[in-house]
């Protein structure tokens, strides 16, 4: 199977990066689609192709097809992608969904899974990003690896099962803990503290999991639990008690983690 022409299906962040990475390496991309016109005009002027907002308009002579949807609209459309276009190669580049949602559509199909958080306007360097890929083939699993090897050093061949627990750790990684930046610049920003003092905190937190276990580089009140801390803390958040909770939560879990060393 020789990959000459590529379709997005989809056009959010992935797709987005994704798709300018992949043109840039000099992959050719023929068509976007998008539900919107909005996001569909948007990527296809960025990457100077054609785009639409209609399955049945997608090129029926692609050789591959890359989906970046949210899980429950590929599901939803997965038939409608894959109809009159079978043996293409499809692959979906989601963490969570398995890559055997193309069995019984598809003849040849994969996954291709970036791990990296992706925001519209902020430029990523896909050599620092991971991909991690999976196919139904050793034509098709070839083809990816020398795709994503394109892209990034950081290539690793991983099954279904693997990538839903990795894209699980993802989220506490990544989503969990923006979620605690949120919170913590609602805080500051009600006594008039900017949050940039946050900034070198963070960074160093960040860099120190690159020589120490997680665990061995914990710090703060909950480590030790010292009770006079945490309940002073506790009592400050009496007035938002969903705060309140998650501090005294996440105090038990980081004192129980570190107290099983």
């Amino acid at each position: 199977m020789v990959q000459n022409k590529i379709v997005l299906i989809g056009a959010g962040n992935v797709a987005t990066h994704l798709g300018k990475a992949l043109q840039d390496a000099g992959y050719h991309i023929v068509q976007v689609y998008s539900r919107t016109e909005t996001s569909a005009s948007a990527l296809g002027n960025l990457l100077g192709v054609t785009y639409t907002t209609s399955l049945d308009a997608v090129c029926a002579d692609a050789d591959m097809y890359i989906v970046a949807l949210k899980d429950s609209v590929l599901q939803l459309l997965l038939p409608a992608i894959v109809k009159g276009r079978e043996n293409a190669l499809f692959v979906h580049t989601a963490g969570s969904l398995p890559m055997d949602v193309w069995k019984c559509y598809a003849c040849h199909y994969g996954v291709l899974y970036p791990m990296q958080t992706f925001s519209k306007h902020r430029k990523v360097d896909f050599v620092n990003v991971p991909f991690f890929v999976e196919a139904n083939g050793t034509v098709e699993l070839e083809l990816l690896k020398r795709m994503a090897s394109s892209l990034s050093p950081k290539v690793y061949e991983i099954n279904s099962e693997q990538r839903k627990y990795l894209h699980m750790a993802a989220v506490f990684a990544c989503n969990f803990t923006n979620h605690m930046y949120a919170l913590c610049d609602h805080l500051l920003s009600e006594h008039d503290i900017p949050f940039e003092v946050m900034l070198p905190l963070i960074d160093e937190t960040a860099r120190k999991v690159h020589d120490l276990k997680p665990v061995e580089a914990q710090t703060g009140p909950a480590v030790r639990y010292d009770e006079n801390v945490i309940n002073y803390h506790l009592s400050m958040l009496q007035d938002k008690p969903d705060m309140c909770d998650l501090y005294e939560r996440i105090s038990k879990s980081i004192h129980k983690t570190n107290d099983k060393l």
